[in-house]
């Protein structure tokens, strides 16, 4: 799920998206809280960050871009 959440905030082939947990929720067969609670942990790790905190909304980070393209080993960021 944590890889899927992060392809769809990078949207491949087009322009990367800022989306809430929601919108990913209603996009997907996944809860709106299971998304909520990945996002949380995956920000945590540095690879995704607020785009609108207030509003919930996220966007993918650097270190998320270079962690899809396989730049960053997957046990440099798991904590």
């Amino acid at each position: 799920m944590d890889r899927d959440i992060l392809e769809r905030l990078l949207n491949p082939g087009n322009d990367e998206l800022v989306l809430s947990p929601r919108v990913i929720a209603d996009n997907t067969d996944w809860k709106r809280g299971s998304v909520r609670e990945h996002l949380i942990r995956l920000r945590e790790h540095g690879l995704v960050e607020y785009y609108d905190e207030e509003g919930g909304i996220y966007q993918l980070s650097d270190l998320g871009r270079k962690w899809l393209r396989g730049d960053v080993p997957a046990d440099e960021i798991e904590g």
